[in-house]
């Protein structure tokens, strides 16, 4: 997992959301949830007055810029790449650069240091959601998602149901 970086793709203005939504999706259908972490398209809050009213209102940090937190290959280069919308990497020719920690800090970006009193094969109950106080056994720990899959009882079936780790309880 150590050798994920933070990367900074360029595209088309106006298209951030829309290349977040298409890398994702591409991430899921590929199955590549361990080498392309996450992607995010940094915001901050301002105030906006409009019409005399103040008003919260979410902007985008870096216009026409999405954050990549990815394993750098072939083929995590060439999907996000060819993604709709996508111009290119940020860096010196077609050479993708990495953010260094400290160009991540103003961000809010932090190395993930998450400690977790769970594993995989213990019993826990669901704390929150639609699931609350539903028993499962833990099938697998996602720390970079902060996402724990679990068995649960369904229907007399075993079916699989990620949760949050804030929304389990270990029994």
């Amino acid at each position: 997992m150590s050798d994920a970086n933070w990367y900074v793709v360029h595209t088309y203005s106006g298209y951030e959301n829309k290349v977040k939504a298409n890398i994702e999706k591409t991430i899921e259908n590929r199955h590549l949830e361990d080498q392309i972490l996450e992607v995010r398209v940094p915001m901050q809050e301002v105030v906006e007055v409009k019409n005399g009213a103040k008003k919260q209102v979410l902007k985008k940090l870096f216009p026409g810029y999405v954050l990549l937190n990815m394993i750098m290959n072939d083929d995590t280069w060439y999907v996000v790449r060819n993604t709709r919308g996508v111009t290119g990497f940020v860096g010196p020719g077609s050479k993708p650069v990495p953010l260094t920690e400290e160009e991540m800090a103003p961000l809010g970006i932090k190395p993930a240091e998450l400690e977790i009193d769970f594993a995989e094969g213990d019993t826990v109950t669901i704390t929150a959601g639609v699931w609350k106080d539903t028993v499962g056994v833990i099938q697998s720990i996602n720390p970079s998602k902060q996402i724990v899959t679990i068995n649960v009882e369904l229907f007399g079936r075993e079916t699989p149901v990620e949760i949050g780790f804030t929304e389990i309880k270990k029994m």
